[in-house]
Protein backbone atom coordinates (compact mmCIF):
# COMPACT_ATOMS: atom_id res chain seq x y z
CA UNK A 1 0.00 0.00 0.00
CA UNK A 2 1.27 3.64 -0.67
CA UNK A 3 -0.63 5.14 2.48
CA UNK A 4 -1.71 2.69 4.71
CA UNK A 5 -3.02 4.82 7.44
CA UNK A 6 -6.11 5.36 4.88
CA UNK A 7 -6.09 2.00 2.45
CA UNK A 8 -6.50 0.14 6.19
CA UNK A 9 -8.19 2.01 8.78
CA UNK A 10 -10.79 0.73 9.96
CA UNK A 11 -14.26 1.67 8.91
CA UNK A 12 -15.71 3.24 11.75
CA UNK A 13 -12.21 5.80 12.25
CA UNK A 14 -12.50 6.40 8.44
CA UNK A 15 -16.34 7.51 8.45
CA UNK A 16 -15.68 9.73 11.20
CA UNK A 17 -12.78 11.37 9.42
CA UNK A 18 -15.14 11.39 6.17
CA UNK A 19 -17.53 12.80 8.09
CA UNK A 20 -15.27 15.86 9.77
CA UNK A 21 -13.40 16.76 6.53
CA UNK A 22 -17.84 16.75 4.96
CA UNK A 23 -18.82 19.26 7.27
CA UNK A 24 -15.99 21.08 6.16
CA UNK A 25 -16.01 21.08 2.91
CA UNK A 26 -19.29 22.16 3.03
CA UNK A 27 -18.81 25.12 5.24
CA UNK A 28 -15.82 25.86 2.75
CA UNK A 29 -18.09 26.30 -0.53
CA UNK A 30 -21.09 27.78 1.40
CA UNK A 31 -18.62 30.75 2.22
CA UNK A 32 -16.36 30.97 -0.77
CA UNK A 33 -18.33 29.48 -3.97
CA UNK A 34 -21.54 32.06 -4.49
CA UNK A 35 -23.24 29.07 -7.02
CA UNK A 36 -23.49 26.65 -3.40
CA UNK A 37 -24.72 29.74 -1.16
CA UNK A 38 -27.29 29.86 -3.43
CA UNK A 39 -28.03 26.19 -3.64
CA UNK A 40 -28.14 25.27 0.06
CA UNK A 41 -30.37 28.99 0.39
CA UNK A 42 -32.85 27.40 -2.03
CA UNK A 43 -32.37 23.45 -0.75
CA UNK A 44 -32.93 25.09 2.73
CA UNK A 45 -30.04 23.14 4.39
CA UNK A 46 -26.68 24.74 6.41
CA UNK A 47 -23.25 23.62 7.29
CA UNK A 48 -24.88 23.03 10.70
CA UNK A 49 -26.98 20.95 9.56
CA UNK A 50 -24.88 18.45 8.33
CA UNK A 51 -24.39 15.70 11.21
CA UNK A 52 -24.09 12.17 10.18
CA UNK A 53 -22.60 10.94 6.64
CA UNK A 54 -26.20 10.14 5.96
CA UNK A 55 -26.79 13.71 6.48
CA UNK A 56 -25.26 14.19 2.46
CA UNK A 57 -28.37 13.64 1.44
CA UNK A 58 -29.56 16.76 2.12
CA UNK A 59 -27.65 18.61 -0.16
CA UNK A 60 -28.64 19.66 -3.59
CA UNK A 61 -26.95 17.49 -6.65
CA UNK A 62 -24.75 18.91 -9.20
CA UNK A 63 -24.79 17.97 -12.78
CA UNK A 64 -22.10 18.84 -15.61
CA UNK A 65 -24.20 21.65 -17.04
CA UNK A 66 -23.81 23.73 -13.75
CA UNK A 67 -19.87 23.51 -14.52
CA UNK A 68 -20.38 24.63 -17.84
CA UNK A 69 -22.75 27.27 -16.93
CA UNK A 70 -20.16 28.59 -14.36
CA UNK A 71 -17.36 28.15 -16.92
CA UNK A 72 -14.52 28.99 -16.67
CA UNK A 73 -13.92 29.44 -13.05
CA UNK A 74 -17.37 30.41 -11.19
CA UNK A 75 -16.99 27.03 -8.83
CA UNK A 76 -13.98 28.04 -7.90
CA UNK A 77 -13.50 28.81 -4.01
CA UNK A 78 -10.11 30.23 -3.76
CA UNK A 79 -8.56 33.32 -5.48
CA UNK A 80 -6.78 32.63 -9.24
CA UNK A 81 -3.18 33.42 -7.34
CA UNK A 82 -3.56 30.04 -5.56
CA UNK A 83 -4.42 28.54 -8.07
CA UNK A 84 -1.13 26.50 -9.73
CA UNK A 85 -2.83 24.52 -12.53
CA UNK A 86 -5.39 24.04 -14.60
CA UNK A 87 -6.77 21.22 -16.66
CA UNK A 88 -10.23 21.18 -18.75
CA UNK A 89 -12.55 18.08 -20.45
CA UNK A 90 -12.48 18.42 -24.62
CA UNK A 91 -15.80 20.30 -24.67
CA UNK A 92 -16.81 18.18 -27.78
CA UNK A 93 -20.44 18.36 -26.15
CA UNK A 94 -20.30 22.26 -25.28
CA UNK A 95 -18.43 24.50 -23.06
CA UNK A 96 -15.30 21.96 -21.78
CA UNK A 97 -15.15 21.41 -17.93
CA UNK A 98 -12.39 23.10 -15.92
CA UNK A 99 -10.74 22.12 -13.38
CA UNK A 100 -8.50 24.21 -11.34
CA UNK A 101 -5.98 23.10 -8.57
CA UNK A 102 -3.95 24.21 -5.86
CA UNK A 103 -0.67 22.98 -4.74
CA UNK A 104 -2.57 21.32 -1.62
CA UNK A 105 -4.78 19.52 -4.14
CA UNK A 106 -1.83 18.43 -6.70
CA UNK A 107 -0.15 16.61 -3.35
CA UNK A 108 -3.72 15.11 -2.69
CA UNK A 109 -4.00 14.01 -6.20
CA UNK A 110 -0.60 12.62 -6.54
CA UNK A 111 -1.23 10.47 -3.39
CA UNK A 112 -4.39 8.96 -5.23
CA UNK A 113 -2.59 8.22 -8.25
CA UNK A 114 0.76 6.52 -6.21
CA UNK A 115 -2.21 4.53 -4.79
CA UNK A 116 -3.18 3.31 -7.85
CA UNK A 117 0.30 2.21 -9.23
CA UNK A 118 0.76 0.35 -5.84
CA UNK A 119 -2.20 -1.73 -5.71
CA UNK A 120 -1.38 -2.88 -9.45
CA UNK A 121 1.69 -3.68 -8.02
CA UNK A 122 4.11 -1.36 -9.73
CA UNK A 123 7.17 -0.06 -7.42
CA UNK A 124 10.13 2.46 -7.98
CA UNK A 125 11.93 -0.10 -9.84
CA UNK A 126 9.14 0.29 -12.93
CA UNK A 127 9.64 1.69 -16.21
CA UNK A 128 6.20 3.34 -17.11
CA UNK A 129 5.22 4.38 -20.44
CA UNK A 130 2.34 6.83 -20.12
CA UNK A 131 0.68 6.99 -23.21
CA UNK A 132 -1.87 9.32 -22.24
CA UNK A 133 -2.26 12.15 -24.05
CA UNK A 134 -0.84 15.19 -21.87
CA UNK A 135 -2.26 18.74 -22.17
CA UNK A 136 -5.67 19.96 -20.90
CA UNK A 137 -6.70 16.51 -20.47
CA UNK A 138 -6.53 14.93 -17.07
CA UNK A 139 -4.90 11.53 -18.16
CA UNK A 140 -1.56 12.23 -19.02
CA UNK A 141 -0.56 14.29 -16.46
CA UNK A 142 -2.32 12.50 -13.54
CA UNK A 143 -0.39 9.25 -14.32
CA UNK A 144 3.06 11.16 -14.84
CA UNK A 145 1.99 12.89 -11.27
CA UNK A 146 1.37 9.12 -9.90
CA UNK A 147 4.41 7.03 -11.72
CA UNK A 148 6.40 9.95 -10.42
CA UNK A 149 6.06 10.35 -6.95
CA UNK A 150 6.08 6.73 -6.82
CA UNK A 151 9.95 7.16 -8.13
CA UNK A 152 9.87 5.07 -11.00
CA UNK A 153 11.34 5.71 -14.23
CA UNK A 154 8.43 7.70 -16.67
CA UNK A 155 8.59 7.54 -20.16
CA UNK A 156 6.25 10.35 -21.02
CA UNK A 157 5.30 9.25 -25.49
CA UNK A 158 1.68 10.60 -24.86
CA UNK A 159 -0.51 9.57 -27.13
CA UNK A 160 -0.30 8.43 -30.67
CA UNK A 161 2.74 7.13 -32.89
CA UNK A 162 1.89 3.93 -32.34
CA UNK A 163 5.22 2.43 -34.37
CA UNK A 164 7.04 4.67 -31.98
CA UNK A 165 5.39 3.38 -28.99
CA UNK A 166 6.32 -0.16 -29.52
CA UNK A 167 10.02 0.31 -30.73
CA UNK A 168 10.20 2.56 -27.03
CA UNK A 169 8.75 -0.37 -25.27
CA UNK A 170 11.30 -3.05 -26.79
CA UNK A 171 14.40 -0.46 -26.63
CA UNK A 172 13.77 0.96 -23.16
CA UNK A 173 12.10 -2.24 -21.43
CA UNK A 174 9.00 -0.71 -20.67
CA UNK A 175 7.73 -2.72 -17.47
CA UNK A 176 4.40 -1.12 -17.34
CA UNK A 177 2.17 0.48 -19.48
CA UNK A 178 -1.01 3.21 -18.96
CA UNK A 179 -3.20 3.88 -21.87
CA UNK A 180 -6.88 3.74 -23.06
CA UNK A 181 -7.90 0.29 -22.75
CA UNK A 182 -8.79 0.50 -27.11
CA UNK A 183 -5.89 2.33 -27.56
CA UNK A 184 -4.08 -0.78 -25.85
CA UNK A 185 -5.00 -2.54 -28.39
CA UNK A 186 -4.67 -0.89 -31.47
CA UNK A 187 -0.69 -1.13 -29.87
CA UNK A 188 -1.27 -4.95 -30.00
CA UNK A 189 -2.55 -5.10 -33.47
CA UNK A 190 0.11 -2.62 -34.80
CA UNK A 191 2.87 -4.40 -33.07
CA UNK A 192 1.55 -7.94 -34.82
CA UNK A 193 1.60 -6.37 -37.74
CA UNK A 194 5.20 -5.14 -37.14
CA UNK A 195 6.02 -9.14 -36.17
CA UNK A 196 6.87 -7.90 -32.46
CA UNK A 197 6.09 -10.08 -29.87
CA UNK A 198 4.79 -8.05 -27.02
CA UNK A 199 4.76 -10.89 -24.26
CA UNK A 200 8.04 -11.27 -25.06
CA UNK A 201 9.27 -7.84 -23.70
CA UNK A 202 9.55 -6.89 -20.12
CA UNK A 203 6.05 -5.53 -19.94
CA UNK A 204 3.93 -7.29 -17.17
CA UNK A 205 1.48 -4.81 -16.25
CA UNK A 206 -0.90 -2.28 -17.63
CA UNK A 207 -3.41 0.91 -16.17
CA UNK A 208 -6.14 1.71 -17.81
CA UNK A 209 -9.00 3.72 -18.20
CA UNK A 210 -10.62 7.22 -19.66
CA UNK A 211 -13.64 4.95 -21.00
CA UNK A 212 -15.79 2.35 -20.35
CA UNK A 213 -14.30 -1.16 -20.41
CA UNK A 214 -15.91 -4.32 -19.71
CA UNK A 215 -14.73 -7.79 -17.86
CA UNK A 216 -14.34 -9.08 -21.45
CA UNK A 217 -11.84 -6.70 -22.88
CA UNK A 218 -9.70 -7.32 -19.69
CA UNK A 219 -9.14 -10.76 -20.49
CA UNK A 220 -8.41 -10.05 -24.58
CA UNK A 221 -5.73 -7.12 -23.43
CA UNK A 222 -4.44 -9.82 -20.54
CA UNK A 223 -4.40 -12.52 -23.17
CA UNK A 224 -3.20 -10.36 -26.12
CA UNK A 225 -0.11 -8.52 -24.63
CA UNK A 226 1.03 -11.02 -21.63
CA UNK A 227 0.14 -8.38 -18.48
CA UNK A 228 -2.16 -7.95 -15.65
CA UNK A 229 -4.41 -5.27 -16.95
CA UNK A 230 -5.50 -3.05 -13.93
CA UNK A 231 -7.74 0.35 -13.76
CA UNK A 232 -7.74 3.57 -13.18
CA UNK A 233 -11.12 5.28 -12.49
CA UNK A 234 -11.70 9.22 -11.85
CA UNK A 235 -13.54 12.52 -14.09
CA UNK A 236 -12.20 15.81 -14.63
CA UNK A 237 -14.68 17.22 -12.20
CA UNK A 238 -13.16 15.44 -9.15
CA UNK A 239 -9.88 16.06 -10.15
CA UNK A 240 -9.05 13.24 -12.80
CA UNK A 241 -7.99 9.78 -12.20
CA UNK A 242 -7.20 8.63 -8.55
CA UNK A 243 -10.70 8.36 -8.11
CA UNK A 244 -11.00 4.19 -7.37
CA UNK A 245 -8.65 1.70 -9.03
CA UNK A 246 -7.98 -2.04 -9.09
CA UNK A 247 -5.78 -3.84 -6.38
CA UNK A 248 -3.99 -7.45 -7.89
CA UNK A 249 -7.78 -9.00 -6.34
CA UNK A 250 -9.22 -7.94 -9.31
CA UNK A 251 -12.11 -8.23 -7.65
CA UNK A 252 -14.23 -4.21 -7.58
CA UNK A 253 -12.72 -0.72 -7.38
CA UNK A 254 -11.37 0.55 -4.16
CA UNK A 255 -12.41 4.71 -3.71
CA UNK A 256 -9.80 6.40 -2.01
CA UNK A 257 -12.60 7.40 0.59
CA UNK A 258 -10.68 9.40 2.72
CA UNK A 259 -10.67 11.90 -0.43
CA UNK A 260 -14.03 11.03 -1.91
CA UNK A 261 -17.36 9.96 -0.41
CA UNK A 262 -19.65 7.92 -2.73
CA UNK A 263 -23.04 7.01 -2.91
CA UNK A 264 -25.74 5.27 -5.24
CA UNK A 265 -28.62 7.02 -5.73
CA UNK A 266 -32.01 5.49 -8.00
CA UNK A 267 -31.23 7.49 -11.59
CA UNK A 268 -34.71 8.36 -11.67
CA UNK A 269 -36.14 9.32 -8.24
CA UNK A 270 -32.48 10.49 -6.88
CA UNK A 271 -33.26 8.99 -3.84
CA UNK A 272 -30.52 7.07 -1.97
CA UNK A 273 -30.06 3.55 -2.63
CA UNK A 274 -28.23 0.84 0.47
CA UNK A 275 -24.90 -0.72 -0.18
CA UNK A 276 -25.51 -3.50 -2.82
CA UNK A 277 -27.94 -1.80 -4.97
CA UNK A 278 -27.06 -1.05 -8.25
CA UNK A 279 -27.78 3.09 -9.56
CA UNK A 280 -26.47 6.35 -10.47
CA UNK A 281 -23.04 6.77 -8.61
CA UNK A 282 -22.52 10.12 -6.60
CA UNK A 283 -19.50 12.00 -5.59
CA UNK A 284 -18.51 14.72 -2.82
CA UNK A 285 -15.17 15.96 -2.78
CA UNK A 286 -13.76 15.92 0.92
CA UNK A 287 -10.41 17.81 1.02
CA UNK A 288 -10.14 19.16 -2.80
CA UNK A 289 -9.68 23.31 -1.70
CA UNK A 290 -10.20 24.42 -5.43
CA UNK A 291 -12.75 23.49 -6.81
CA UNK A 292 -14.87 20.88 -4.32
CA UNK A 293 -17.82 19.24 -5.92
CA UNK A 294 -21.34 18.28 -3.94
CA UNK A 295 -23.15 15.50 -4.81
CA UNK A 296 -21.75 15.38 -8.30
CA UNK A 297 -23.85 13.12 -10.82
CA UNK A 298 -21.27 10.97 -12.53
CA UNK A 299 -24.24 9.67 -14.74
CA UNK A 300 -22.12 5.92 -14.28
CA UNK A 301 -24.24 3.02 -13.06
CA UNK A 302 -22.31 0.52 -10.57
CA UNK A 303 -22.96 -0.73 -7.34
CA UNK A 304 -21.11 0.03 -4.06
CA UNK A 305 -20.32 -2.62 -1.17
CA UNK A 306 -18.13 -3.68 1.48
CA UNK A 307 -16.29 -6.71 1.94
CA UNK A 308 -13.42 -8.04 3.31
CA UNK A 309 -10.14 -8.03 0.30
CA UNK A 310 -7.22 -10.48 0.20
CA UNK A 311 -5.01 -6.92 -0.26
CA UNK A 312 -6.27 -5.66 3.27
CA UNK A 313 -7.68 -2.63 2.20
CA UNK A 314 -10.83 -1.56 3.76
CA UNK A 315 -12.11 1.32 1.34
CA UNK A 316 -15.04 0.65 -0.09
CA UNK A 317 -15.61 -1.06 -3.31
CA UNK A 318 -17.44 -0.34 -6.50
CA UNK A 319 -18.06 -2.40 -9.56
CA UNK A 320 -16.90 -1.56 -12.92
CA UNK A 321 -19.31 0.76 -14.38
CA UNK A 322 -22.05 -0.48 -15.76
CA UNK A 323 -23.07 2.02 -18.38
CA UNK A 324 -23.58 5.36 -18.57
CA UNK A 325 -27.71 6.82 -18.23
CA UNK A 326 -26.37 9.61 -20.74
CA UNK A 327 -24.76 6.64 -22.97
CA UNK A 328 -28.18 4.15 -22.67
CA UNK A 329 -30.12 3.17 -26.09
CA UNK A 330 -33.75 2.70 -26.01
CA UNK A 331 -33.94 0.08 -28.69
CA UNK A 332 -38.26 -1.66 -28.73
CA UNK A 333 -38.50 -0.58 -25.42
CA UNK A 334 -35.69 -1.64 -23.86
CA UNK A 335 -32.46 -0.28 -22.10
CA UNK A 336 -29.86 -1.29 -24.00
CA UNK A 337 -25.65 -0.25 -22.82
CA UNK A 338 -22.84 -0.16 -24.93
CA UNK A 339 -20.94 -2.12 -22.68
CA UNK A 340 -23.74 -4.84 -22.79
CA UNK A 341 -23.19 -5.38 -26.66
CA UNK A 342 -19.61 -5.32 -25.66
CA UNK A 343 -19.31 -8.09 -23.58
CA UNK A 344 -21.78 -9.92 -25.93
CA UNK A 345 -19.64 -9.79 -28.88
CA UNK A 346 -16.17 -10.56 -26.98
CA UNK A 347 -17.50 -14.13 -26.47
CA UNK A 348 -18.07 -14.81 -30.62
CA UNK A 349 -14.53 -16.29 -31.71
CA UNK A 350 -14.71 -15.38 -34.54
CA UNK A 351 -14.54 -11.10 -34.22
CA UNK A 352 -12.05 -9.11 -33.31
CA UNK A 353 -12.64 -6.77 -30.40
CA UNK A 354 -13.47 -3.74 -32.96
CA UNK A 355 -17.07 -2.73 -32.95
CA UNK A 356 -19.39 0.22 -33.27
CA UNK A 357 -22.82 0.46 -32.93
CA UNK A 358 -25.21 2.79 -35.26
CA UNK A 359 -28.22 4.03 -33.94
CA UNK A 360 -30.85 4.71 -36.84
CA UNK A 361 -34.25 5.67 -37.67
CA UNK A 362 -36.32 3.00 -39.20
CA UNK A 363 -40.18 4.57 -39.79
CA UNK A 364 -40.96 5.35 -36.12
CA UNK A 365 -38.37 2.78 -34.61
CA UNK A 366 -34.88 3.09 -33.55
CA UNK A 367 -32.49 0.41 -35.20
CA UNK A 368 -29.66 -0.86 -34.01
CA UNK A 369 -26.56 -1.82 -36.23
CA UNK A 370 -23.96 -4.01 -34.74
CA UNK A 371 -20.71 -3.27 -37.18
CA UNK A 372 -17.61 -5.67 -35.86
CA UNK A 373 -14.82 -6.50 -37.58
CA UNK A 374 -14.21 -10.39 -38.44
CA UNK A 375 -11.33 -11.89 -38.12
CA UNK A 376 -9.28 -11.92 -41.49
CA UNK A 377 -9.71 -15.72 -42.44
CA UNK A 378 -13.25 -15.34 -41.21
CA UNK A 379 -13.97 -12.46 -43.64
CA UNK A 380 -11.99 -13.97 -46.59
CA UNK A 381 -13.72 -16.91 -46.57
CA UNK A 382 -16.94 -14.92 -47.88
CA UNK A 383 -20.35 -13.74 -47.91
CA UNK A 384 -22.00 -17.21 -46.83
CA UNK A 385 -19.60 -17.49 -44.03
CA UNK A 386 -19.75 -13.90 -43.34
CA UNK A 387 -23.80 -14.20 -43.05
CA UNK A 388 -23.66 -17.33 -40.66
CA UNK A 389 -21.41 -15.14 -38.33
CA UNK A 390 -23.76 -12.36 -38.68
CA UNK A 391 -26.81 -14.41 -37.91
CA UNK A 392 -25.30 -16.09 -34.44
CA UNK A 393 -24.00 -12.36 -33.46
CA UNK A 394 -27.70 -11.14 -34.07
CA UNK A 395 -29.06 -14.74 -32.02
CA UNK A 396 -26.78 -14.23 -29.18
CA UNK A 397 -27.72 -10.87 -28.47
CA UNK A 398 -31.38 -11.47 -28.71
CA UNK A 399 -31.32 -14.20 -26.62
CA UNK A 400 -29.23 -12.93 -24.28
CA UNK A 401 -30.83 -9.02 -23.98
CA UNK A 402 -34.08 -9.46 -25.94
CA UNK A 403 -33.29 -7.03 -28.41
CA UNK A 404 -32.81 -7.87 -32.29
CA UNK A 405 -30.23 -5.81 -34.04
CA UNK A 406 -29.08 -5.80 -37.67
CA UNK A 407 -25.20 -6.99 -37.56
CA UNK A 408 -22.83 -6.09 -40.63
CA UNK A 409 -19.50 -8.12 -40.51
CA UNK A 410 -16.81 -5.58 -41.58
CA UNK A 411 -13.37 -6.16 -42.81
CA UNK A 412 -10.37 -6.07 -40.74
CA UNK A 413 -9.29 -2.39 -40.50
CA UNK A 414 -12.74 -1.04 -41.53
CA UNK A 415 -13.14 0.73 -37.49
CA UNK A 416 -11.03 4.04 -37.06
CA UNK A 417 -8.63 2.99 -34.73
CA UNK A 418 -8.38 5.37 -31.33
CA UNK A 419 -5.18 6.82 -29.72
CA UNK A 420 -7.58 7.66 -27.17
CA UNK A 421 -11.23 7.51 -26.27
CA UNK A 422 -12.84 5.44 -28.38
CA UNK A 423 -16.06 6.06 -30.26
CA UNK A 424 -18.44 3.76 -30.08
CA UNK A 425 -21.62 5.08 -30.68
CA UNK A 426 -22.97 6.43 -33.67
CA UNK A 427 -26.13 8.26 -33.64
CA UNK A 428 -27.36 9.10 -36.73
CA UNK A 429 -30.96 9.50 -35.96
CA UNK A 430 -32.04 13.42 -36.90
CA UNK A 431 -31.52 15.29 -33.90
CA UNK A 432 -34.82 16.28 -33.21
CA UNK A 433 -36.41 12.44 -33.05
CA UNK A 434 -33.53 11.47 -30.42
Amino acid sequence: MWNKKFESMPVEDLQKFQLEKLRETVAWVQKRVPFYRKKFKEAGVKPDDIKSLEDVAKLPFTVKTDLRDEYPFGLCAVPMKDVVRVHASSGTTGKPITGPYTAADIDMWADCMARNFAAAGVSAEDIVQNAYGYGLFTGGLGFHLGASTMGCTVVPTSSGLTERQITIMKDFGTTVLCCTPSYALTIVERAEEMRVDLKALPLRVGIFGAEPWTSQMRKEIEARLGIRAMEAYGLTELGGPGVAFDCEAQQGLHINEDYYLAEIVDPVSLEPLPLGEKGELIFTSLQRRAMPMIRYRTKDITRLYREECSCGRTLLKMDKVFGRTDDMLIISGVNVFPSQIEALLLEIEEVEPQYRLVVRKKGYLDQLIVQVEGKKEIYDAGKEKRFEVEAKIAGHIKGSIGITVEVELVEPKFIARSEGKALRVVDERPKQLR
